[in-house]
């Protein structure tokens, strides 16, 4: 008889809890795309390529060659897989067709986690991190460089093109094409080139270069233009406005504004030719291409929202942040909603502030960086003054101690302990989908321990 799968590993392995997730969990939006006539090349199970991809992302492998060389090597990947190994093209094109259903499954465990209990939101916390997008730095752009790199390749295409036919215009008929046996040969080998091409395209998902060359010179001049839109209605406004208190004896208050010098004949700044999404953040090492990705925790550090925005300014980012988490609750058939929002100075908004508290939610924002002593000039206001007193309070204090106590575990887990330290797509849409799908997998090792962690003494 043939060993069985199920002596290959103990039976409180995670392989074997991401099975039984996985089938508890609704997979409709995965077989959705796939023809259920009969005709095509027959697909690998989708159930068993969402446990692959889902058991990978809980141990920290995300790149698709790795995880083919691990179906082959990796008894746990083996038992997941039922002794198939599914090639890396498969899974990427696998990760890019199904990037919205990946992103849904982390709705799914959230489910799965209120069910068992592990979702309590008395208190939670919010916060971003800096993660790497997959493009470099060094790839960054302004609109004149765009442009005279589009003219140098266009120049070197020309050269080559020269050389290569000469005096030909390089569409002649050519010989192997004369007759209509070699013709057809041709033709039959061509198409198999082509095939090949094809796989490999949808293995990549991404564009030439030449393409993202051109993304990136339009999106700069989209920004430019909607810039000088704007500038012009500020100018109309502020003239208008200004004529107005004329009229009446007044006259405008302050300075003239910024925009009254002519703005930009050409667009400015400069954009990523790799990821036109990703932006230069400032993080705690420095600044890096990338993204700021967000959570909300609870005190069991279970993730109950996840987004990502491309800037580093979380500003505006509590509201959202909190609306987002109170929805996701609900899905997961939660009632309750947070008591006491923890969050850094980096989300301070006196707007924000005031709303949720009318929502009788309690929300904690330092007012101040970690490390400064004496506030800075723009926060010496009595919204300011007031945070410091209530957090100063034993109560507050007590509270606000538990900021760091639960998010930063979440963040230190997800980009040390399982290496996701940098987008492995490109985009917004697909890394922020990326970044619901390691939550989804964060939150599944939390109910995985919680099932298996051993009885108290």
């Amino acid at each position: 008889m043939p060993p069985s799968l199920r002596d290959w590993l103990p039976a409180s392995h995670l392989a074997w809890f991401v099975l039984d997730a996985v089938e508890a969990v609704d997979l409709a939006a995965f077989y959705a795309s796939y023809r259920a006539d009969g005709w095509g090349r027959a697909a690998f199970e989708p159930s068993m390529m969402v446990a692959l991809t889902v058991y990978a992302y809980s141990v920290g492998e995300r790149s698709s060659r790795a995880i083919e060389r691990r179906c082959r090597e990796d008894v746990a990947f083996r038992v997941i897989c039922g002794n198939l190994a599914p090639d890396h093209a498969t899974i990427a094109r696998f990760r890019v067709r199904h990037q919205d259903a990946l992103a849904d499954l982390f709705d799914e465990v959230l489910k799965l986690c209120a069910k068992a209990g592990v979702v309590s939101v008395g208190t939670v916390a919010v916060d971003g991190t800096k993660i790497h997008a997959n493009a470099s730095r060094a790839q960054n752009r302004s609109y004149r460089e765009l442009a005279r790199e589009m003219l140098t390749e266009a120049a070197a295409a020309d050269a080559a093109e020269d050389e290569l036919f000469g005096e030909r215009r390089g569409d002649e008929l050519p010989e192997e094409m004369a007759s209509v046996e070699s013709r057809r040969a041709r033709l039959a080998e061509l198409k198999r080139e082509l095939d090949a091409e094809r796989q490999q395209r949808a293995a990549q998902a991404e564009p030439t270069r030449e393409a993202r060359l051109e993304e990136a010179k339009l999106r700069l001049k989209e920004d430019w233009q909607a810039q000088r839109e704007v500038n012009a209605e500020w100018q109309a406004w502020y003239f208008r406005r200004r004529d107005e208190l004329a009229a009446q004896g007044r006259r405008m208050m302050g300075k003239p504004p910024r925009f009254l010098p002519a703005p930009p004949s050409e667009p400015t700044g400069k954009i990523n030719v790799t990821d036109p999404d990703s932006e230069l953040v400032k993080s705690l090492h420095g600044w890096l291409q990338g993204y700021t990705a967000q959570a909300v925790a609870t005190e069991q550090q279970i993730i109950v929202a996840a987004d990502v925005i491309k800037s580093g300014n979380e500003r505006a980012r509590l509201e959202p942040m909190v609306n987002q988490a109170l929805t996701q609750l609900q899905r997961a058939g939660v009632d309750a909603q947070p008591q006491v929002v923890l969050a850094d100075a980096g989300f301070f908004n006196t707007g924000q502030i005031e709303r949720l508290r009318q929502r009788a939610i309690r929300p904690l924002v330092s007012p101040d960086a970690s490390g400064r002593r004496t506030p800075g000039l723009t926060r010496r206001k009595p919204a300011y003054d007031q945070m410091r007193r209530e957090i100063a309070s034993d109560d507050g204090a007590e509270l606000y101690k538990r900021r760091s106590q639960i998010i930063e575990p979440v963040f230190a887990h997800t980009k040390t302990l399982r290496r996701t330290d940098r987008f492995q797509r490109r985009g917004l849409a697909a890394c922020r989908a990326e970044w619901r799908l390691i939550a989804a997998t964060h939150n599944l090792l939390k109910l995985w321990r919680s099932t298996t962690a051993p009885l108290p003494a």
